[in-house]
């Protein structure tokens, strides 16, 4: 039987860590969402155990098969859709997610709120930014992002709680500052003038720039092969 201890050790030292870098900038430890597409089902319910508490899947169909496998084995969890949402596969998650990170469309936006009204649900979302404007690239423009904040919150069964980036692909994490930094002021902007509810989540940062996204203010960072390394 193969022993898992190494999940728990990756989650705990990774925990650590954001707790560190967060002392060191003077800010709130950023929530770690765990990226399990790269970890077995086993790796997975190992990564419950040591304490994830927040799930991140790009796949609609991995958001639901795994939210039903965590909850079969005793594990209350959030799950978060982190990848492009395509309209027709919003139907999959509405029940099982808690965070949908990826809306940049007010079609898209609406296709959740009419099935999430139909399940008597109101879902919490990030409006996407395409913080370096590339094109063919998922998620709104930055000048482009209020307009879609107000549409989002005149729907009854959608809340919009803040924003996500991703950042253009970087060898050296130092290159994406300036994305993450424009995000951020784009984030304080939105906020201050709308709220965005208690705890405005602002998801930058993955496993090459999580460290960089929290000087930069992220209050979510998603990471996934760091907890999965033996």
């Amino acid at each position: 039987m193969e022993n898992y201890s190494y999940i728990k050790n990756n989650y705990l030292s990774l925990c650590e860590e954001l707790e560190s870098i967060a002392l060191r900038c003077g800010c709130k430890i950023p929530t770690l969402v765990s990226v399990t597409k790269s970890g077995s089902d086993e790796e997975l319910l190992a990564l419950a155990a040591a304490g994830a508490r927040d799930i991140g899947e790009n796949r609609p169909q991995e958001v639901k098969r795994r939210a039903e496998i965590l909850k079969n084995a005793g594990f209350n969890v959030n799950m978060h859709e982190i990848g492009t949402l395509q309209r027709n596969k919003v139907k999959m998650i509405i029940n099982d997610v808690s965070l949908i990170h990826s809306v940049d469309s007010l079609k898209l936006a609406l296709d959740i709120n009419r099935l999430a009204e139909i399940h008597n649900r109101c879902v919490p979302v990030l409006i996407e930014i395409n913080s370096a404007k590339e094109e063919n690239k998922s998620g709104v423009m930055p000048d482009d992002a209020e307009a879609l904040l107000n549409e989002l919150m005149s729907l009854q069964s959608i809340i919009p709680v803040g924003l996500m980036t991703m950042g253009p692909v970087c060898e050296n994490p130092e290159e994406i500052r300036p994305y993450f930094r424009l995000t951020k002021k784009l984030f304080d902007r939105l906020s201050d003038s709308y709220g965005l509810g208690d705890a405005p989540i602002l998801s930058m940062g993955m496993s090459d720039s999580y460290k960089v996204a929290i000087e930069e203010g992220s209050t979510l960072v998603r990471v996934g092969r760091k907890l999965f390394r033996k």
